[in-house]
């Protein structure tokens, strides 16, 4: 396959767009999808598309937390030239995300033969999504629920930070998952840590969608469908951040943890009978 078609890069867009932010998996369900539509999961086209269309879901956030992201950035300006500005929350917030944002470049940058070769598999998706299900389970229970957003610490920002290498080297475990989870089992109450694993993901996915970007389009992936497929990821995962935060405040995880199991036996159940390979 040289290149993905403009109807599946709609398709490819939207479950981007569903699942980015939710902690489901994006990378798993768009390898489902793949896998179902009969396009190789493993082909370097392929890899650079999904990474590419992420540029939309994260734009998606940028467009959602403009204030916020206006007022930290800001923050962190002032702090840089006046030092009474540096005990401020946003401008130590800035570094954070900083200095968090570090681990996950390193570990992609060494270990991208691995997260695009064998680390690409189906069967890896299959369990990374069960067995996440369980450490988000485990998180919801653990946790107190009892610290806000502005109770958030560098220690906090590190931890959540370096919980996004496990979706990194085991797609289907989640990114959204993984750090929401972290941020759990940190006392977080379930807002904050939702609005802390989007401040994170944004730069981490940002960076690996403008890398990829010439590997993706250099190997086959047209201009055209990546174009569409990032509209469609920015439309539809607007209106997912916009549900989730809704649904974070009233409910627990539960639903998404049993939703990921079941996901993640039925995949195992088509690669066992040969339906997906």
């Amino acid at each position: 396959m040289s290149a993905i078609s403009i109807g599946q890069a709609v398709v490819l867009g939207a479950v981007e767009g569903v699942t980015e932010f939710l902690p489901v998996s994006s990378t798993g369900h768009l390898k489902i999808t793949e896998g179902l539509m009969g396009i190789p999961v493993d082909n370097t086209a392929v890899v650079g598309f999904s990474a590419v269309i992420q540029v939309g879901a994260i734009a998606a956030a940028l467009v959602y937390f403009f204030k916020d992201i206006v007022r930290i950035v800001g923050a962190w300006f002032r702090g840089l030239r006046n030092r009474e500005e540096r005990y401020h929350h946003d401008y130590k917030f800035a570094w954070w995300v900083i200095y968090a944002t570090i681990p996950i470049v390193v570990v992609g940058l060494a270990a991208k033969p691995l997260i695009e070769g064998p680390l690409a598999s189906l069967w890896v998706v299959a369990g990374s999504l069960i067995i996440g299900s369980g450490v988000m389970w485990a998180a919801d229970q653990m946790g107190r629920h009892k610290r806000g957003e502005d109770d958030t610490s560098l220690k906090d920002a590190m931890w959540v930070g370096c919980s996004q290498i496990l979706a990194l080297l085991f797609p289907g475990f989640s990114r959204s998952g993984a750090t929401m989870s972290t941020a759990l089992i940190l006392d977080l109450e379930r807002v904050a840590a939702t609005r802390l694993s989007f401040f994170l993901g944004i730069p981490a996915l940002t960076g690996a969608g403008i890398y990829e970007l010439k590997d993706a389009i250099g190997s086959g992936a047209a201009v055209a469908p990546l174009a569409i497929g990032t509209v469609v990821s920015f439309v539809v995962a607007y209106a997912s951040i916009s549900w989730l935060l809704k649904f974070v405040a009233k409910h627990s995880f539960n639903s998404f943890v049993i939703y990921r199991i079941l996901v993640g036996v039925l995949l195992f159940g088509l690669l066992g009978a040969g339906v997906l390979s």
